[in-house]
């Protein structure tokens, strides 16, 4: 976090009417002299986020959407969602944009059971894109120059 700090000091005095016309210091303080009141002192601190912290919230945030759209997909073909129901298709569609990559990698894709699907490869995709989170937060963090 970088912060700016803005501090403000302003004294208040009294000007004086009198003068004393002796010459010697008096112990005690009159209310014609001048004196200072008080001093005030306004403090604020503004704290906001560095750039590698906003990068760093930006790729948690971007992975997060990748990772809960597969995991849905997970879930959708475990419990045999309708496919015909635009929702579920949107997201079948667009979950096969990030697990594209990581098909083929097994021998297995799919694992059928009567009409519920365990799709291998979206699982296999939700590690890939973990790992490649993982990796680019700390490539983040080794350029990040808080303590």
């Amino acid at each position: 976090m970088s912060e700016q700090r803005v501090v403000e000091r302003q004294s208040v005095t009294t000007p004086s009417t009198e003068t004393t016309t002796t010459g010697y210091p008096d112990p005690v303080v009159y209310p014609n002299e001048t004196r200072t009141e008080g001093t005030v002192v306004s403090e604020t601190v503004r704290r906001s986020p560095s750039g590698a912290e906003v990068a760093r919230r930006t790729v948690v945030f971007l992975f997060g959407i990748i990772q809960s759209l597969i995991v849905v997909r997970i879930v959708l073909l475990l419990a045999d969602a309708n496919q015909a129901n635009q929702l579920v298709r949107f997201i079948y569609d667009s979950s096969a944009l990030f697990i594209g990559p990581f098909e083929g990698i097994l021998h297995t894709n799919a694992v059928r059971a009567g009409a519920s699907v365990l799709d291998i490869a979206a699982i296999v995709a939700m590690v890939g894109w973990t790992i490649l989170e993982v990796l680019i937060i700390a490539g983040i963090g080794i350029a990040r120059r808080e303590p």
